[in-house]
């Protein structure tokens, strides 16, 4: 098993954040063409040695896609680890150029709603189940009905955590460390914002499984100038591949996402395994935004 894994947040939906993602993915609003493309990643990315794989309820078909290639494949589901979201819902509907498309609830009835859909679509429970994009304004962490029903799914062998996204996710961590709940978290984390790191380290060492997503800042790193970029042109590997190199490279992170959207992406992602640790070493992630200005920059990015 690999550190890498692989995210599809870009493959159960048409559209998504990740800079030039229209460009890459043909037939993107076709449910069955872009389940044939999810399919050809999964594949790609299981003989890479990829055995982590990241959906949730807002990801489009991203839950379908994952259970109809594991019906597939059935021998395969004990070797894989699973993580799955609930708290947003896709309403896009895959229409193009949709206003919204996900719409975000932290309460008893949307777990109690969702949950049984991600049994479903998946074929059984994943091996982590996480609270989607929880932010200090979120009554997740007080609301003590719904942490009763975490703890009921908890009992049932799935393993509940949190994703954190904004300039906040270092107070919501703590907050949630607190609760006795949670043991598993996803977070942003990259040059570019590494604010979370200390919390994540934290969270690693009080026996939380940690999750890294969006170690590339939605395609930032690799379209604009960098540090990063600079060193990864200078020494010919690729921006995407060092950028995940250096998540990796953290020592409290168990998993690190590939978002890639193509197993061209995935096979260029991959190549992160490879790349000379000095290289990594080398990168200066103090050179970073602000948090509050990185979010804002991700809240302007287009879906496409």
């Amino acid at each position: 098993m690999t550190q890498l894994g692989l995210g599809l947040a870009a493959l159960g939906r048409p559209e998504y954040l990740t800079v030039g993602h229209s460009a890459a993915v043909d037939g993107r609003f076709d449910p069955a063409a872009l389940e044939q493309l999810c399919h050809a990643v999964l594949d790609a990315a299981w003989d890479s040695g990829v055995r982590h794989f990241d959906v949730a309820r807002s990801y489009g078909l991203a839950e379908r896609f994952l259970g109809s290639w594991l019906s597939r494949h059935p021998n395969r589901r004990e070797n894989l680890a699973i993580g799955s979201k609930w708290g947003y819902a896709y309403v896009a509907d895959f229409q193009r150029g949709a206003e919204v498309h996900e719409v975000k609830e932290h309460s008893v009835e949307r777990l109690a709603e969702q949950w049984p859909q991600t049994l479903h679509d998946l074929g059984g429970a994943p091996d982590h189940y996480l609270i989607h994009s929880v932010t200090p304004d979120s009554p997740a962490l007080t609301d003590t009905a719904l942490l009763d029903d975490l703890r009921a799914v908890a009992e049932s062998g799935t393993r509940i955590g949190i994703s954190t996204s904004g300039p906040h996710q270092a107070d919501v961590m703590h907050a949630a460390l607190e609760i006795g709940v949670f043991s598993s978290v996803q977070s942003t984390w990259n040059p570019l914002e590494p604010s979370a790191g200390p919390a994540l380290e934290r969270a690693h060492d009080a026996g939380w499984f940690v999750v890294v997503k969006e170690a590339m800042a939605n395609g930032r790193l690799v379209s604009e100038d960098s540090a990063l970029g600079r060193a990864a042109d200078a020494n010919r590997v690729g921006r995407d591949a060092l950028a995940l190199a250096v998540a990796l490279a953290q020592p409290w992170a168990d998993v690190v996402l590939s978002g890639a959207a193509t197993a061209a992406q995935l096979e260029q992602n991959v190549a992160a395994l490879s790349i000379d640790r000095e290289l990594i070493t080398a990168i200066d992630v103090d050179s970073h935004e602000i948090p509050e200005m990185y979010w804002h920059k991700r809240s302007q990015l287009a879906w496409t």
